[in-house]
């Protein structure tokens, strides 16, 4: 194993030899230079891993040879060592980018906790961190094999969903390997649940029913304006819960997380199901009875969502809710800039509810797009993309704004989505819908092992656009295909992100109330 190699530069290193040697007697390898122009030589032709610089050196001081150094070498971590602990100093050397800093006269327990802290910190986390996930790898092996409620399964995901983001912090590929495994697994038990009990949620006296996309308003939205709180709803298209977790940070540099929860997206998990149902408040063969003119079946033509400000104004009246409401939505920059130029009009609203549709069309151009499928082509990179938007976006320029002011934030979305890789074959007549996660219709011929089959829509409360329809799920990472140019859809879009089905990532949902710190 290769030694780390560090450089102490100090003009009295006649006084430090015994410091040389106790780092020598670790393993380490010391190399000296009595001044900043010495240094700045080693530095070009050597690789260190760590470098001490004095801060008060004749000739050129620490700042000069910190300042060269980092020149050529941004990454290597400085540790500036000094004498004076005037702030103008440390300032300096801070703003330098100076990894850490000690006081003299120093002993070598601080120089050894220096060197751990800035150069053995991955390996001893990526130690701690796998060992702890091999510990709780039985747990979750557990909590899989003994779940059996909807809270359970909510746990499970919670927990895979921590380990995933902390295993990728390490880019540590063997034990994410065995993660994901545990996560397919635990997939396919959660389609297992929802297959036995989600029919059993709509029973008239049912007491385990999950919060679902029809309550969210209802629950979690008009009882906080009820309570005279200016409430901001935004709703971002497919967001799913880890994609949440790598915004989490950003949004905690502005805002006190009160609670950080999920709902459960109902079947299909796609925007014309979960949304509509959500903005109306009804589940979608309530919608198609009530509202006729404002509820199209896969089968017929014309966009799906375009009625939500419509179907959120009837919940509203339904439940004698008399708010002063403005609801947008943003289908592009464009239209993000223009509602943060408008932010002064927003907030004289009780409730306002926004619309972004980014991660949605991020998904759709992800298989139409070989550039994009490349960017995005596993959860980490999706994960990333997501992160990077968020960061960019107008989206979080309103956010910045609406920390300044008292108001309630409901962060959320509609339904999740997933990577799928394994083709099922699916026969359906020309009025078949076309997810690749769920089929509509009434001449379906498919394997039943394959499938949850709904053959009564009625009963999880769907419409029916005739007698015979029914409705078909993919599970796991399955996905729908036609026996007509097989291969070339199977190719097309396996390794895509889809939504429509059953899964932890599609049907388990972040649903986060926050306020501003100040």
């Amino acid at each position: 194993m290769r030694k780390i190699k560090i450089l102490w530069t100090d003009d009295e290193m006649d006084l430090l030899r015994p410091y040389i040697m106790f780092l020598e007697e670790k393993g380490y390898e010391v190399m000296t230079a009595s001044n900043g122009e010495d240094a700045i030589h080693l530095v070009q032709k050597n690789h260190f891993d760590l470098i001490f610089l004095d801060e008060n050196m004749p000739g050129l001081s620490g700042l000069e040879t910190l300042n060269k150094i980092k020149a050529d070498l941004s990454a290597v971590p400085v540790i500036m060592i000094t004498k004076s602990e005037e702030e103008n100093i440390m300032d300096a050397a801070i703003g330098s980018k100076i990894a850490d800093y000690l006081i003299k006269p120093v002993n070598p327990n601080q120089i050894l906790l220096a060197i751990k802290k800035n150069i053995d910190t991955k390996k001893l986390v990526t130690k701690e961190t796998t060992s702890a996930y091999q510990t709780e790898f039985r747990n979750i092996g557990l909590l899989i094999n003994s779940a059996r409620t909807y809270a359970d399964w909510e746990e499970i995901y919670r927990k895979i969903v921590y380990w995933e983001l902390e295993l990728e912090k390490l880019n540590e590929t063997g034990m994410s390997d065995i993660l994901m495994m545990q996560k397919a697994e635990a997939d396919q038990g959660f389609a297992k649940f929802i297959k036995s009990s989600y029919l059993s949620w709509f029973d008239t006296n049912s007491g385990n029913r999950p919060l679902i996309s029809p309550n969210i308003f209802k629950e979690k939205v008009f009882p906080l304006v009820d309570n005279k709180k200016k409430v901001f709803v935004i709703l971002v298209d497919n967001l799913r819960y880890d994609q949440w977790k790598t915004i989490h940070p950003i949004m905690s540099d502005y805002f006190i997380i009160e609670e950080d929860e999920m709902f459960c997206s109902i079947l299909p998990t796609a925007t014309q199901y979960a949304r509509n149902a959500m903005f109306a408040g009804l589940m979608p063969e309530e919608i198609q009875k009530l509202n006729p003119s404002l509820w199209l079946n896969d089968d017929e033509e014309g966009a799906k969502n375009m009625n939500e400000e419509e179907l959120l104004v009837k919940q509203m009246t339904r439940l004698g809710k008399k708010f002063r409401f403005h609801y947008e939505k943003v289908l592009n920059s464009r239209a993000g800039k223009k509602l943060v130029e408008n932010f002064s009009d927003l907030i004289q609203y009780d409730l306002v509810v926004i619309v972004y549709n980014f991660i949605d069309l991020l998904s759709h151009t992800n298989t139409e797009m070989e550039m994009i499928r490349e960017l995005a082509g596993s959860d980490s990179a999706y994960r990333s993309l997501t992160h990077s938007w968020f960061q960019h976006s107008h989206i979080h320029d309103l956010i910045k704004l609406l920390s300044e002011k008292d108001i309630k934030i409901i962060f959320t979305t509609d339904h999740g989505s997933l990577r799928v890789n394994n083709p099922v074959k699916v026969i359906g007549d020309k009025k078949t819908s076309v997810n690749l996660r769920y089929k509509m219709g009434k001449n379906l011929n498919y394997n039943r092992k394959d499938v949850f089959e709904i053959t009564d829509p009625y009963k999880a409360h769907l419409p029916k656009s005739n007698v015979t329809s029914k409705f078909i799920f993919a599970s796991q990472n399955d996905f729908f295909v036609y026996p007509n140019n097989y291969n070339y859809y199977v190719n097309y879009y396996k390794n895509t992100f889809q939504h429509g089905g059953i899964s932890m990532e599609e049907m388990l949902v972040p649903l986060i109330t926050m306020s501003s710190k100040g």
